[in-house]
């Protein structure tokens, strides 16, 4: 029987390597777990979870056409669906975007980034936000020319 993608078995590992392991499959073969294969959480060292002569049970996750058949550990192991996520609380008190705007609820009169939260007065277009931030843009970038170009001293004045 040849080793097909996706079956599971049972191996012993003959060779530990900085990158993985080498495990002997029951056929004769000889396959590489790599190392983020091994364990679901961050392996530094595989001597941390493997040893010599250690049978495990590996899934193939890959045959290349040259031979070399890729194994994982990890996925070997079937893990409930459920477990994978515990489920969000609920959020209670605060409110919604909207009530926000009218001035109730959310975050203390504060937007998420802890400034005051201004309500818009008037409905504004795109055009009004670019033209708004094109002047505070301006106004900000001509404001630090002048602090730069009067701290540069005698080190960028002209030479006469």
């Amino acid at each position: 029987m040849a080793i097909e993608v996706g079956t599971k078995l049972e191996g012993k590992v003959t060779g530990i390597t900085h990158f993985g392991a080498f495990v002997e499959l029951p056929e004769g073969g000889t396959g590489l777990v790599h190392i983020s294969e091994i364990a679901d959480n961050y392996v530094k060292d595989v001597n941390d979870h493997l040893k010599l002569d250690d049978k495990v049970l590996v899934k193939v996750i890959n045959v290349d056409k040259d031979g070399k058949i890729g194994l994982s550990i990890k996925q070997a192991v079937d893990k409930p669906l459920a477990a994978e996520r515990p489920a969000r609380p609920e959020r209670h008190g605060g409110g919604s975007y909207g009530d926000r705007r009218e001035g109730g609820g959310g975050y203390r009169g504060h937007d998420r980034g802890g400034r005051p939260f201004k309500p818009p007065i008037g409905k504004s277009s795109f055009e009004d936000k670019m033209i708004k931030f094109l002047k505070d843009s301006e106004e900000r970038i001509s404001s630090l020319k002048k602090n730069t170009e009067s701290k540069r001293g005698g080190r960028g004045a002209r030479r006469d």
